[in-house]
């Protein structure tokens, strides 16, 4: 009945819901449930109602946590946050700028670009430059159109 109580305030503690499943399929199994019956209900197969039952007898409730838990984040919440600030501060900023900022500051290169786009985002500033006009733009051309459009 032990074993029925941790699986009853680990699921209480609302765990991710893969581990949940895992151990609601536990619970029933021990409760008396049949494979069938656990199948049907959380919708997985027998074979995973036998992995998981083995595995939560070898290694008890931390064998049903999930092993993967990401990786560790290049900055620090405090350094994140810093980089936001300095961002805000300056005039122009765009991604090359700031990857160069982080090296030099924090010894950092993101390996991928999109974490520098992701931080001018959170600092509220777009990395595109506008053109506020077309390089190839022909006046005349124009101007000759909206006349023959205007006749008409």
């Amino acid at each position: 009945m032990k074993l029925i109580e941790e699986l009853a305030q680990f699921i209480a503690s609302n765990p991710d819901p893969r581990e949940l499943k895992r151990a609601l399929a536990i619970k029933m199994t021990l409760q008396g449930y049949t494979h069938a019956e656990i199948m049907n209900l959380l919708q997985v197969s027998s074979g995973f109602i036998s992995k998981w039952k083995l595995i939560f007898i070898d290694k008890g409730l931390p064998g049903l946590t999930l092993g993967y838990r990401g990786l560790k984040p290049y900055l620090s919440a405090e350094q994140r946050q810093s980089v936001i600030e300095w961002i805000k501060q300056q005039k122009n900023c765009n991604p090359s700028l700031l990857e160069h900022y982080i090296d030099q500051a924090y010894e950092v290169t993101f390996a991928s670009s999109q974490s520098y786009y992701t931080l001018l985002h959170e600092a509220g500033l777009s990395w595109k430059k506008v053109q506020k006009t077309n390089p190839q733009k022909d006046l005349e051309a124009v101007t000759s159109k909206k006349k023959r459009l205007a006749k008409s």
